[in-house]
């Protein structure tokens, strides 16, 4: 808390002195205090505390039909994971610093620097980092350095109350980049260079940015838009390519004592082409995106890779696939209805590869969910909106087909779980 409170009123202060010089640089803050009250049906997979819905848990029984059918106790069987739960936070209360200064080297100069109290650390939330980022803007060339969103997330999100804002049927992530932008009205071209560091890949290791920064090469994203009065459309792509290096120990023939140990290092190349479409009229807004993931866990997707291997010694990376789309619909303003529409489909392994079924160990998935064949996601929601002031209620149904795992890593699907969430908001914006 002490620390927070330090870190508080240095930014206070910063700005404080920068204000005295109103010629050089000009400074706006702003942020909201949220809170969200949440009731979930069953055990969800979140992070933040529980405000950032992922997707309901798999069934997790005491014991199997057949065991309590020889046991005579069919009423003392019961699912693990359906029990409902219900929090309020007001933990992603954000505030943020928006900078303008004098032009540099030609170009209008702006920054941002943004907070929330989302992190977490071994017995409270701490202050966490979301933006910081500095941008010159010539006429039609910028260039931002800094953490800022990743180019598939943007300000291109769907009008859901939830924190998760869609994810993760969109894809969500702050990070560190270096982005130019071309702009020749009305179409505008993008290429970005990323680094990760607060939302990261999994790996032998867990989840981690080592793998991304053992790489050398950046993650890139290349896109061009086009915008005019009533659309906006984006078409892009992302590469991402991780360096993953595994010692493994090497025992005698028929012994258990390691000898010695081997370093293999192999990489994971991927490639995510990406479709947005946007249309607003009036008080009616229409968004949509549709991407073909591959290997995007480090984007708060349920993705992943897998370590293959033909010979049980050399291995290689392939990264696993899935399709990933949501619709979102929005009419009002004062008064607003929304409509969220999520869908995503496993497609397994590319390249036909295959994995051996006894070690799914070798499966990195976010998360460390695996068993996933297709996800679904209803979320209507309705709100009263001021310029200082939101509240409102959603309703999310969140629908997941698990099963068993197949040798190309797609999912023979066994049962569906539901879950059901909902979320109250409420948000006084400065």
């Amino acid at each position: 808390m002490k620390r927070i409170i330090s870190i508080l009123a240095l930014l206070m202060a910063v700005a404080q002195v920068m204000a005295q010089d109103t010629a050089k640089v000009t400074i706006k803050p702003y942020g909201f205090v949220r809170n969200y009250l949440n009731y979930d049906s069953r055990q969800m997979l979140t992070v933040c505390g529980g405000e950032y819905l992922l997707i309901p848990r798999d069934e997790d029984w005491n014991m199997t039909e057949a065991e309590a059918a020889e046991l005579g106790v069919s009423h003392r069987r019961f699912d693990r994971n359906a029990d409902p739960q219900t929090h309020l936070l007001a933990l992603s209360t954000r505030f943020g610093l928006a900078l303008n200064g004098p032009k540099v080297l030609g170009a209008d100069a702006s920054g941002r620097v943004e907070g929330d109290f989302a992190g977490f650390g071994d017995k409270n939330t701490v202050l966490r980092l979301r933006l910081a980022y500095v941008n010159l803007d010539w006429q039609h060339h910028s260039v931002l350095v800094g953490q800022n969103w990743h180019p598939l997330s943007g300000n291109i999100m769907p009008e859901v109350l939830g924190m998760a804002a869609g994810a993760p049927f969109r894809p969500h992530s702050r990070t560190p980049q270096i982005t130019y932008s071309y702009r020749l009205l009305p179409f505008a071209f993008q290429l970005s260079a990323l680094w990760q560091y607060q939302y990261t890949s999994p790996g032998p290791n867990g989840e981690s940015a080592e793998y991304a920064n053992r790489t050398l090469l950046p993650e890139l994203f290349v896109g061009v838009g086009y915008r005019n009065e009533h659309i906006y459309t984006q078409l892009g792509a992302d590469y991402t390519r991780l360096t993953i290096r595994q010692e493994i120990p090497v025992t005698a023939i028929n012994g258990t004592t390691p000898l010695y140990s081997v370093l293999l290092t192999n990489s994971c190349q991927s490639l995510s082409p990406t479709f947005y479409f946007q249309y607003t009229q009036g008080l009616f807004s229409l968004k949509m995106r549709t991407t073909l993931a591959s290997n995007l866990a480090h984007l708060n997707m349920l993705s992943g890779y897998a370590a293959v291997t033909t010979n049980g010694i050399d291995y290689m990376f392939r990264p696993l696939r899935s399709t990933v789309s949501y619709i979102n619909f929005a009419y009002g303003c004062k008064w607003r209805a929304d409509l969220f529409l999520g869908h995503q489909k496993n497609l397994g392994l590319a390249d036909g590869y295959m994995i051996a079924m006894q070690n799914v160990d070798n499966l990195y998935m976010k998360k460390n969910v695996k068993n996933i064949n297709s996800l679904w996601r209803v979320a209507p929601s309705l709100s009263y909106n001021t310029k200082s002031f939101n509240i409102g209620l959603e309703y999310e149904w969140t629908a997941v087909s698990y099963g068993d795992i197949r040798n190309d890593a797609s999912v023979d699907p066994k049962r569906q779980v539901n879950g059901h969430r909902l979320c109250l908001l409420v948000k006084y914006n400065f």
